[in-house]
């Protein structure tokens, strides 16, 4: 099989490998596959794909001892700050996740810092710039005000800064990824309004944040379009990571009345199931987002809304790879957000989440997108 110069590069640029081709002679024939080493002989457009950012300096020949030399050039350079641990098996796990997928598609050398507190992201950034790092994600929403600072300030490096708006303000360097948690947790609100026997019904959350506040706003519209007089009381604990105060305020909401329960945490989500684990047997239902949860509580354990950064995270990079250098991604059931099939609620309960969810991708439900400040 002949393979010339413009499909060799279509094949390179499909697979999202940054390598710049330098072409003696016109055609080259496919050999037997190898993964090749700096000055080795590459035996297929394939093996140099392999190579990943090695500079390689490759001899292909044909019958006509036609010659070809491909030079990978330096891959993306991807630094992530984290607000948890990567071994959360949550919000951060995903993050990683997401480096790990850049990785192997574009071949990216990533980096990343865990459990950076929002006074300390400036001096984090800034070092991983010192260090050559030329693509900046800060994963957590509580980043945003001092990405785009810095993006102001080096405008030939590329920001993706997460927010829960479409922001006006971004520098045209920053990339805004958008959460869009309130689409989310609509059909959580319409679970919790058919679930809930007592009519009260808990929400448990990190920090006071403005996607937090859409969380709750989105399952007060639920509520409303159900024709359900049930109620939501939202806490917040404070910190998205401490299990020990999740579990206290989750059995002080149980003890409440509260039989179904609403988590937005991370690594406190392990108390809040600890709490739900507790109750009586069948009295408390509880959902979670991020990641499947269920080994936590089992039986009241309902479902999760599955979120998957490396897609959206691989939007940006093909379009960073294309010359774009900013813009907007939103996440959405379509692209980035799953919802996972409900337990421990009968299947008509479980059916009238799963059609929200199926009208919101038609356009037949609109979900408000509201950051009004509650209390």
């Amino acid at each position: 099989m002949v393979i010339n110069r413009s499909r060799a590069i279509r094949a390179l640029l499909s697979l999202g490998t940054a390598v710049t081709l330098v072409v003696v002679g016109s055609s080259v024939s496919q050999a037997a596959s190898a993964t090749p080493k700096p000055g080795s002989v590459c035996k297929t457009v394939q093996s140099i794909v392999k190579a990943k950012g090695k500079v390689l300096t490759c001899t292909l020949k044909n019958k006509k001892d036609k010659k070809f030399i491909w030079v990978a050039s330096n891959p993306i350079k991807i630094a992530a700050v984290f607000s948890g641990s990567t071994t959360d098996a949550d919000y951060t796990y995903l993050g990683l996740q997401a480096l790990r997928s850049a990785e192997k598609r574009f071949g990216a050398t990533t980096t990343y810092s865990e459990n950076v507190a929002v006074p300390d992201t400036e001096r984090v950034m800034h070092e991983y710039l010192a260090e050559g790092y030329s693509v900046i994600w800060t994963h957590g929403s509580q980043y945003y005000a001092a990405t785009v600072k810095l993006a102001a300030e080096n405008p030939k490096d590329t920001f993706i800064a997460e927010q829960d708006t479409k922001p006006t303000d971004a520098p045209a360097n920053v990339w805004v990824l958008d959460r869009n948690f309130h689409l989310a947790f609509y059909p959580l609100g319409i679970l919790a309004a058919n679930a809930s026997k007592s009519g009260k019904i808990g929400y448990i959350g990190g920090a006071t944040l403005p996607f937090s506040y859409s969380e709750v706003h989105a399952v007060e519209q639920a509520l409303a379009d159900s024709g359900s007089t049930a109620k939501i009381t939202p806490v917040w604990v404070g910190d998205f990571n401490d299990p020990v105060k999740a579990q206290q305020i989750t059995s002080q909401l149980i003890s409440q009345g509260n039989d179904f329960i609403l988590g937005s945490l991370n690594l406190g989500m392990i108390g809040a199931f600890g709490a739900a684990r507790a109750a009586p047997a069948g009295s408390v239902l509880i959902t979670a987002k991020y990641t499947d949860k269920t080994t936590f509580a089992p039986k009241a354990y309902v479902t999760s809304v599955i979120y998957d950064f490396a897609t959206p995270l691989n939007t940006i990079l093909v379009k960073t790879k294309a010359g774009s250098k900013g813009g907007y991604v939103g996440m959405d059931f379509k692209e980035g957000i799953k919802f996972q099939a409900p337990k421990n609620v009968s299947a008509a309960i479980a059916k009238k989440a799963t059609d929200a969810v199926a009208k919101i991708i038609a356009g037949q439900i609109t979900v408000v997108r509201n950051v009004e400040k509650i209390g």
